[in-house]
């Protein structure tokens, strides 16, 4: 495959572009139907990225979108034509702050019936990838754009112990195209402030999944869902 992706700007949240990038690619045929992806690894040396879970999360977006499949063991494939079942949000859309909010009171309820069926449902692995994403967001990382990507992981992995597919392919479509939104809100705010005030919803996201609680667990994402709309100053209806 001779496609030339380029470096991108290390102020752009780094998921999002690359996996536009590569869906441009794909989309305009540049990568075949079917074609095989290259690796991780090479990924990450060609976009300049030092960090292969940023690769792993474009990948993970695309797969959301239905460009891309992924075989364990072989590695990511554009997905052929006819199979392609793509929802797609362009970002620019979401520079509307009415279409923002929209879909911003769209995840709420999807999220809290997840983190409901998260703590009915997860097994001991999955608690384990929560934790291993709550811990990555407490980590040195945290005041830096890895911190956004383990938000997301967090995000995911609550949505993937719900056992039903179709929770982790919404979730982690809509909280892609949401997540620009946490670099703006923190730069509205006190880094420090906001940050751990996020990192503390989170936790008590995880410990009413670990407590097998899913009205602990629902309230806990909700109550993290609206603080995170007031913190980017969207007016979203609570019930």
């Amino acid at each position: 495959m001779a496609t030339d992706f380029g470096q991108i700007s290390r102020s752009e949240h780094l998921p999002a572009r690359i996996a536009a990038k590569i869906g441009r690619e794909i989309t305009e045929g540049r990568i075949a139907p079917g074609e095989k992806l290259p690796t991780e690894n090479l990924l990450a040396t060609t976009f300049g990225v030092s960090s292969r879970s940023v690769v792993r999360e474009a990948i993970a977006q695309l797969r959301n979108e239905g460009l891309v499949e992924t075989r364990q063991g072989v590695g990511a494939f554009a997905t052929e034509i006819e199979r392609r079942q793509s929802l797609r949000i362009e970002q620019g859309d979401l520079a509307n702050r009415g279409s923002f909010r929209d879909l911003f009171q769209l995840r709420i309820p999807l999220e809290v019936e997840a983190a409901r069926l998260a703590a009915i449902h997860h097994t001991p692995e999955e608690l384990g990838r929560i934790d291993e994403a709550l811990l990555q967001m407490t980590g040195t990382d945290k005041w830096t754009g890895q911190g956004i990507v383990a938000d997301l992981a967090f995000h995911r992995a609550i949505a993937a112990a719900t056992h039903n597919d179709y929770f982790l392919l919404f979730i982690g479509f809509i909280a892609e195209r949401i997540s620009l939104a946490i670099n703006a809100a923190r730069a509205a705010a006190i880094l420090e402030e906001i940050v751990e005030v996020t990192i503390a919803e989170h936790v008590s996201i995880r410990d009413g999944v670990a407590a097998r609680d899913p009205i602990k667990a629902g309230e806990a994402m909700r109550h993290h869902l609206n603080g995170a709309a007031a913190r980017l100053d969207l007016t979203i209806e609570s019930f």
